[in-house]
């Protein structure tokens, strides 16, 4: 397939966001949260990650809390830089303003005698020690498990278009570089990288998901590549990973090239790598085993005989950080639920020589899971 019939499939113009749900969608968030607050043990929990505390409540300042409670009546505290924004941002909560936010929230607590949860995987003891003091009135701290986390697995539609959005900005960026030669021996795997993150700003990108990956020639063989002054040579495989961000919701996405030229070995480890590619997706429904789906791509890999050389699980969660829950790969614990958005992700590395991996983001849906990143998967050389 050539260059210039990938770039006619996809569409133009600029990635539009959706409209932002407002509060009604972050008040049911924490419903969902408050009715697990008994079977954690706790009569309120005590937010501190600032990724929970934007899915709970809207609010995106670098400082804030949030406590959610069984009798409701939540309250944020941020402090007076964010004034204005968390008016706006979090309109259907009350803010208490303090430098402080846990002591803050935790002092208002003071005298309910109340059990309070924390995050005991992001609190440090540093912090639950400073805390402590706080309890005056009978109250305790309860680590809880990642409650918040959990609930994240499962998109609703809002943050489904988000990373919907977000994914059209990382296939027109990639479409617009091809279409505008940019992907030709001589240029640096750095030049490309700016290109492409650049390309993704001008499509609606507020951010870039994650340091681009460009990979040629033996260095698409390290899975983890970061951009150097390598050139891009004829007959180079030629790696990219990359995503966008869209109103805080990533994407991710890898395309693995041939450069001019094409060598018999490349093209069997492309189609390895497409077949298990194809498997993991066709793998993804509700209610099946992770590990399962890491299965159906890894024996694919394992049965052509380069199973030595694909050395990372097959996915992972993606939402409002690159890498969230759930996990797909060989040791990976639960089912996948209907409304996860995923990757599917095997790659074969020949060390020395170079490698492929073929990246989408998927979400798991009744039937079909619905691919996000369009992006043609067909071996092309460019």
């Amino acid at each position: 397939m050539s260059a210039t019939s990938q770039t006619s499939q996809q569409s133009a113009g600029v990635a539009r966001v959706a409209p932002d749900p407002g509060p009604t969608a972050q008040s049911a968030r924490r419903d969902l949260l408050r009715a697990q607050l008994d079977a954690a043990g706790v009569d309120a929990v005590l937010i501190t990650d600032l990724i929970n505390l934007r899915y709970l409540s809207g609010f995106t300042g670098s400082n804030g809390a949030l406590v959610v409670t069984a009798a409701g009546g939540d309250r944020i505290s941020t402090d007076g830089r964010y004034l204005t924004q968390v008016s706006e941002q979090a309109p259907d909560l009350s803010a208490i303003i303090a430098r402080d936010c846990p002591k803050a929230l935790i002092e208002d607590l003071s005298g309910s005698g109340a059990r309070i949860g924390f995050e005991k995987h992001i609190v440090t003891v540093a912090t639950h020690q400073r805390l402590i003091p706080l309890l005056t009135g009978g109250e305790t701290l309860v680590g809880v498990a990642p409650l918040v986390e959990e609930l994240r697995i499962v998109k609703d539609e809002y943050e489904v278009e988000q990373i919907r959005t977000a994914c059209q900005a990382a296939d027109l960026a990639l479409a617009d570089i091809i279409a505008d030669g940019l992907l030709v021996p001589g240029r640096t795997e750095r030049q490309v990288a700016r290109a492409l993150e650049w390309a993704m700003f001008e499509r609606g990108a507020e951010a870039i998901s994650f340091e681009t990956i460009v990979a040629t020639g033996a260095n698409s063989a390290i899975p983890h590549h970061r951009p150097t002054d390598a050139e891009l040579s004829s007959g180079d495989l030629l790696k990219i990973d990359f995503g966008a961000v869209v109103e805080g919701y990533h994407s991710d996405m890898t395309r693995t090239y041939v450069l001019e030229t094409v060598q018999p070995w490349q093209r069997d480890i492309y189609e390895v790598v497409a077949a298990a590619q194809l498997a993991g997706r066709e793998a993804l429904e509700p209610g099946v085993e992770a590990v399962g789906v890491d299965a159906a791509a890894r024996s694919i890999i394992d049965e052509a005989g380069f199973g030595e050389y694909y050395v990372h699980g097959l996915g992972h969660g993606v939402g409002l950080q690159i890498h969230e829950a759930p996990s797909i790969g060989a040791l990976s614990t639960g089912t996948l639920p209907c409304g996860a958005a995923v990757t599917v992700e095997p790659g074969v590395y020949l060390p020395g020589r170079g490698g492929v991996r073929i990246e989408d983001t998927l979400v798991v849906r009744d039937g079909e899971p619905e691919l996000l990143t369009t992006t043609d998967k067909t071996f092309t050389v460019i």
